[in-house]
């Protein structure tokens, strides 16, 4: 079996820390091409059960603000540290690119499917900045489950934040971390000891 240079870079494909990461991001042209490709996934029925929200300059620190005020709200003052975190973490990257599912009733593709569509979304934007030489992460934290944050995005009802993906240049190359072995994580055929 040959081997070509995806799946050379897929073999060695890491996420850069969103803390890792400074300006440039990408412009709008590359941006759009990054998006394309994001959405050219597995859709069940062409629902396109997602939405995308391209987070960028001064509404990074505003969705921030939001996401800083609802930690405060759930947790109190007991960890202002964490608080003020909640409110710069959109901060890291010059671009955040928010994805919500957004499922819609169907009598034969279950809302499941459509939120692991929104998730494959979430990947193949990651694997298209990264193979494009940006530094990307997929992070989702606290942020990803308040409802003032989806508000703010424009979520509707039933939609949900599946993640963010941080996008920027990297200042610090990432090392590799260790992986499971596939003998603990993989199983060929089915179990017939039952």
């Amino acid at each position: 079996m040959s081997h070509s240079p995806i799946t050379d870079f897929l073999q060695v494909r890491r996420s850069v820390l969103a803390r890792n990461m400074s300006a440039p991001g990408p412009d709008r042209a590359t941006l759009e091409t990054l998006l394309s490709i994001g959405v050219r996934v597995p859709d069940h029925g062409k629902l396109a059960p997602w939405r995308l929200v391209v987070i960028e300059g001064d509404e990074r620190a505003r969705l921030g603000a939001v996401a800083g005020e609802a930690y405060r709200h759930r947790h109190g003052d007991e960890k202002p540290e964490l608080a003020q975190a909640a409110s710069e973490q959109f901060m890291r990257a010059p671009c955040v690119v928010a994805v919500l599912a957004h499922p819609v009733a169907h009598p034969k593709i279950p809302r499941s499917e459509q939120v692991l569509s929104a998730g494959a979304v979430c990947m193949n934007l990651l694997t298209a900045a990264q193979s494009m030489g940006f530094a990307a992460q997929w992070l989702t934290g606290e942020a990803a489950y308040e409802s003032r944050v989806a508000e703010m995005l424009g979520a509707e009802t039933g939609d949900e934040i599946v993640g963010f993906i941080y996008i920027g240049s990297r200042t610090d190359a990432p090392s590799e971390r260790p992986r499971p072995a596939l003998d603990d994580v993989v199983r060929f055929g089915l179990d017939t000891e039952q």
